[in-house]
């Protein structure tokens, strides 16, 4: 048994299905299922039951689960080792943040940090789900709120100001009251969201049209008059038919934060791409 036979059975345990298991590493659905056969062969046990539902973790796959994350936390401890101690400025840095996020305020962050180290090689994961950094599913994480894993290290990155949008030829509402306004929303798993909050009591007499938890589609219902909403300001920039409404008291801005692993401190292609973020900040 090797680590990559540890991979699979983790990926499988963790995700439930082949098909999840192949993407999360990479591989075709048939190989996952050939090497996931082949590993039950060579130890002489069934680790999952197939069923419709999907996979389905045997007795003797519960007992395999302490001992393979084990491996895999010393596994992933090496590689940060070595990828914190790396002192070249080459290499891959992992990045994950959500998709607003990564369009308007990576994106153009990144470009200037490729035209600066040529020979680092930068990935952008944009998705709601928070990777893992003892992992190493990414090097850097940004999100809304601080990091508070053991062995995480978390830092304020930048303030992002939030505005209040409505298309170009809408009526504006009057804050305390909002009478016939439609207003779009985060979904309602993100309901309670400073911003969500702030919108639905300022505009008490309005009434939520449309929701979504993606801030670029709020922002295109938004241009398209389909009501009024809370954006940040450097993503509704970007969208030219917008107009923001002067409204007091101004919504809620939101923080970012950036974490990573103590085991990369020393990095310094992490080092580098945090000292561009923190100069560049300032920007928005």
């Amino acid at each position: 048994m090797n680590w990559s036979d540890i991979e699979v059975f983790l990926a499988v345990y963790r995700e439930g299905t082949l098909g999840r298991a192949a993407r999360r590493l990479g591989m075709t659905q048939p190989t996952m299922g050939r090497r996931l056969k082949k590993l039950e062969q060579d130890i002489g046990h069934s680790l999952f039951q197939r069923t419709p539902e999907g996979f389905i973790p045997t007795s003797e796959g519960e007992t395999m689960l302490a001992s393979a994350e084990r491996m895999e936390e010393e596994a992933n401890a090496l590689q940060r080792g070595l990828a914190g101690g790396e002192q070249q400025l080459h290499g891959t840095l992992r990045l994950s943040s959500s998709d607003w996020f990564g369009v308007y305020v990576l994106a153009p962050l990144i470009a200037r940090f490729s035209a600066q180290y040529p020979n680092i090689v930068t990935e952008l994961i944009t998705e709601s789900r928070l990777l893992d950094l003892s992992r190493r599913e990414a090097d850097l994480v940004f999100r809304i709120t601080p990091f508070n894993g053991a062995g995480i290290v978390s830092r304020k990155l930048l303030d992002i100001d939030y505005g209040v949008y409505c298309a170009r030829d809408q009526l504006w509402p009057k804050a305390g009251d909002g009478s016939g306004c439609a207003l779009i929303t985060m979904d309602e798993a993100f309901s309670t969201m400073p911003d969500t909050r702030w919108l639905i009591e300022t505009l008490p007499n309005s009434h939520v049209a449309l929701r979504s938890n993606n801030r670029e589609v709020q922002a295109q219902l938004c241009a398209q008059g389909a009501g009024i909403a809370v954006l940040p300001k450097v993503l509704a920039r970007s969208f030219a038919p917008l107009v923001e409404i002067t409204m007091l008291p101004s919504p809620p801005g939101r923080t970012t934060w950036v974490g990573y692993h103590q085991d990369m401190r020393r990095s310094k292609r992490l080092r580098a791409f945090l000292d561009t973020a923190l100069i560049n900040g300032n920007m928005l």
